[in-house]
């Protein structure tokens, strides 16, 4: 899988985990009720919802609870994806439960390599060096080649130690075709003033092995095309110059300090400060940049190049206030890091409980609305110039750039007999990077900064 595709797929595990329990945890905090309307205890003496197993596959089931989500995603002419995740949660007492997950994801499609379009056709070479691709005059160079699965797997346990004290702790493991993660995380929660305020502690650390198609590329190296060369044992020799083998590493390590503060019985406050430092290979192996000539000519393409650390604060700040048939929240994310880069992002959702409606048992709808504003990094350039120094550092990766992004999400729910609850959920998401369109006469007229927009459905099924 190419790496630009990293940050699909974690909007993707994102999308997949809200639509799991996380939204009726947060709504029982407040009300003690779940959003079938029956409280915890109520829960416990419905059947489990597995009555339409066989009895062999349900006793041993029997003790747990699931939720399971199916999440497709399409972006206009580039990726589209289809995920699955199930989480299983079995508590061992009052006080200890555990807690299992598995993702599998596919995705395809044409991704972004940074080049800029030119006002005739272009070659690029494919990034195992086996072959070449073509991109048609006036379009953004998309590299098609863009294929992997991902499967990703995750254990949590948590225990209550006493009133005032909870702790928790978890490992994960995903892999893909070029891509390895592991990693572990930990923390504890203390309660205080009657458990309305809590004080929490949270770590992780990571680590990530990046094998790219055709190894490493070297930092700033130009990309070999077979056509500037006298045959094909030339073009091997260059290209071979251009890469490193083995693979690389990045290492991650994150602190996270919380509070929550019940403010009456319908309505709480939660803030958090993050740090999170990632240290290692940070480059996108896959990603390029266009070299032009003082006509905006595309002259040669160079590999990009990012600092091997990376520091990030984030401040976020989090309203939820339950409502006799529904609950609100919103909150606010504010980001930095050493790259440059600050964003700031906006979101709220609103649910609204029907009732018995329409047929449906314990219907409700809600609305999601973010909005994210994202400046550029400090070493984020459209383009390169034909003859100027090399940067130390260098990217025309969009991710990196100064852009805009819109979700807008809709979902129902119901429940069904035996206590299983199936939602849908559809949701739209529309990028817009920013930038100054160049003066350079080959520029003019292109869209430098293509608006991306993508579409979301998602179906939940708890038992």
């Amino acid at each position: 899988m190419q790496l630009s595709g990293k940050g699909v797929a974690a909007a993707l595990t994102v999308a997949s985990v809200q639509m799991l329990s996380l939204d009726a945890v947060a709504q029982e905090q407040l009300t003690g009720q779940s959003l079938s309307g029956k409280s915890s205890s109520e829960k416990d003496a419905d059947s489990t919802g597995l009555d339409w197993l066989p009895d062999w596959i349900a006793k041993p089931l029997a003790p747990w609870r699931f939720d399971g989500a199916i999440l497709w995603y399409r972006e206009q002419d580039r990726v589209q994806a289809i995920e699955g995740i199930v989480q299983g949660r079995y508590d061992y007492s009052d006080s200890l439960s555990v807690t299992a997950k598995m993702l599998l994801d596919s995705l395809s499609g044409a991704s972004a390599t940074g080049a800029l379009p030119q006002p005739t056709a272009q070659t690029f070479t494919r990034p195992s060096g086996g072959g070449e691709y073509s991109v048609a005059a006036g379009q953004t160079p998309l590299d098609d080649t863009f294929k992997d699965t991902r499967l990703q797997l995750s254990a949590d346990w948590s225990e209550i130690i006493s009133t005032e004290k909870r702790i928790h702790g978890g490992v994960y493991g995903s892999k893909e075709f070029d891509y390895a993660s592991l990693g572990v995380n930990g923390g504890a929660e203390w309660g205080f003033n009657k458990d309305n305020t809590t004080l929490s502690l949270s770590t992780a650390l990571g680590m990530d092995v990046v094998d790219p198609v055709g190894a490493v590329p070297v930092a700033g190296a130009p990309m070999a095309i077979r056509r500037d060369f006298s045959g094909e044992d030339a073009f091997l020799a260059a290209f071979a110059t251009t890469r490193i083998p083995g693979v690389r590493r990045k290492y991650t390590s994150e602190l996270l300090f919380g509070l929550n503060q019940v403010i009456n019985r319908s309505t709480l406050v939660q803030l958090n400060y993050g740090v999170a430092l990632s240290q290692g290979y940070l480059t996108d192996p896959y990603k390029i940049l266009s070299v032009v000539n003082e006509q905006g000519l595309a002259q040669e393409y160079r590999y990009e190049s990012r600092p091997d650390s990376r520091l990030r604060h984030s401040l976020f700040a989090l309203l939820k206030h339950a409502m006799d048939k529904g609950i609100w929240d919103a909150s606010y994310r504010f980001t930095l890091d050493d790259w440059g880069m600050r964003s700031h992002t906006l979101e709220t959702r609103l649910r609204r409980q029907f009732g018995d409606i329409w047929g449906f048992k314990g219907l409700y709808g809600q609305l999601h609305l973010r909005w994210l504003h994202q400046g550029e990094t400090d070493f984020y350039r459209s383009f390169l110039m034909e003859g100027e120094a090399l940067p130390r550092y260098m990217s025309a990766d969009y991710r990196l750039g100064d852009l805009d992004t819109y979700t807008l999400g809709v979902k129902l729910g119901y429940r069904l007999s035996g206590g299983r609850e199936l939602a849908w959920r559809l949701g739209w998401y529309h990028q817009v990077p920013r930038g100054s369109q160049s003066a350079l006469p080959a520029l003019a007229g292109l869209d430098l900064y293509p608006v991306v927009d993508a579409a979301m459905l998602q179906l939940n099924y708890q038992w």
